[in-house]
């Protein structure tokens, strides 16, 4: 009996919304894991962020490769390499009592990382061609679902057992991801008697693909957009008259208003998206983003914050899921799992950048300021994406190729 892609779907998005859970148990309370458990007392800052981003900068650099594997051996090994691996890493962790093996440990999660982009184009390669963009909207709401749901049981964790135990939690839920993927995943369309291409090859296969590389463009962006925020976050909220002793709680509700309306939106915009095209998605997500960003620099209380924090991420639901169906639809199947490897690479590149550069300006300028940078910034890739395909070489060619597929796909 043909294997249902619904239950695909489904099975992929329990494993992802496992791993999204595992990452968000223990990795945001690292700085006081450094400081409690591991005795960093001087520059802690500069510690946190190179324990987070030398991760994401390990990630990007390997991911290629991990991407040309699944697509010689498919995307399940990938899923089940990535699973089992960080389950024993992050039970390793509980063992750490020297801060620069934490550091070697977080090198390795960011070499033997890959879970959720396998997961993603495992569905995009195994899903009916009309119902790709339901399924990838489908599969956002995943990664959003873990990173509402983490937090709150890593806080809880934390405070009850403490923050050595809650990365053996973090091992428990991400080996749960891994059994899902190894029991329950279903993959047909790959090629194992293909050769396999180098790294090299696969970066000038990709940059002829100029509608690819402007995808990876704007991967980048809407990624660096949201990371950029995110170190300054909760200083904003203070700023806005939180009290220091409900700083936690308070912000932790705002910051998952973004999740709940991805959990509400993202799937909607993965069907509209097949109708109307992506390119059409995108360009409306990147202007509701960039509109709720400059609006944010208006705001004077914290329950404003959170509102429009909320609309913002109903239209910015949109983006990834436009993104990533766009991907599948420009690269052929033998180079997709390579193609989300190289799509990888620009989200951690991003995600490493990111917090580095809004820390920097958040230390700069004030604060609500930045809010008008990403604003401009997420509306300036609006526009390089409403242009005419002939004005611009690669990020037009995105439209272009948007259109050319929803053409295809009515005839």
């Amino acid at each position: 009996m043909e294997y249902s892609w619904k239950r695909n779907l489904f099975v992929l998005w329990t494993g992802v919304f496992f791993c999204s859970t595992a990452y968000s148990i223990s990795i945001p309370f690292i700085p006081i894991f450094l400081s409690t458990e591991l005795g960093i007392n001087n520059h802690l800052e500069m510690w946190s962020g190179f324990a987070f981003g030398i991760t994401f900068l390990a990630s990007a650099l390997i991911a290629p490769y991990w991407g040309s594997l699944a697509d010689k051996y498919g995307r399940k090994p990938m899923l089940m390499r990535s699973g089992f691996s960080l389950a024993g890493l992050y039970v390793l962790t509980y063992f750490i009592h020297d801060p620069y093996l934490f550091l070697l440990l977080r090198v390795f999660q960011g070499l033997l990382a890959g879970y959720v982009p396998a997961a993603i184009a495992l569905v995009g390669t195994n899903t009916p061609e009309e119902k790709t963009g339901y399924a990838l909207g489908i599969m956002a709401t995943a990664s959003a679902t873990g990173g509402i749901l983490g937090p709150l049981v890593g806080g809880v964790a934390s405070h009850y057992f403490g923050n050595r135990e809650s990365f053996l939690l973090s091992g428990a839920v991400v080996l749960i991801a891994a059994i899902i993927a190894t029991l329950f995943a279903k993959e047909t369309n790959y090629n194992r008697s293909g050769a396999r291409s180098s790294v090299r090859d696969d970066l000038k296969h990709a940059m002829e693909n100029n509608v690819f590389m402007g995808t990876l463009l704007m991967l980048g962006i809407t990624t660096f957009s949201v990371m950029l925020l995110e170190p300054l976050l909760t200083v904003y909220m203070l700023q806005l008259g939180v009290k220091q002793g409900d700083a936690s709680l308070t912000s932790g509700v705002v910051f998952s208003a973004v999740g709940i309306a991805t959990l509400i939106a993202a799937p909607q915009w993965g069907k509209i998206g097949a109708k109307i095209g992506y390119s059409k998605v995108l360009f409306i997500g990147l202007i509701g983003g960039g509109i709720g960003n400059l609006l944010q620099f208006f705001v004077t209380h914290y329950a404003q914050f959170g509102v429009l924090r909320f609309v913002y991420g109903l239209f910015f639901a949109g983006v990834y899921p436009a993104l990533n169906a766009t991907i599948v639809k420009v690269t052929e199947p033998a180079f997709r799992g390579r193609a989300f490897g190289l799509g990888q690479s620009a989200n951690q590149m991003a995600t490493m950048l990111g917090p580095m550069i809004g820390g920097v300006l958040g230390g700069w300028i004030p604060i609500k300021w930045v809010f008008i940078i990403n604003g401009a910034m997420l509306l300036g890739a609006a526009v390089l994406i409403h242009r005419r395909p002939g004005d611009t070489p690669a990020v037009g060619a995105l439209r272009a190729g948007n259109g050319a597929a929803a053409v295809s796909k009515k005839g």
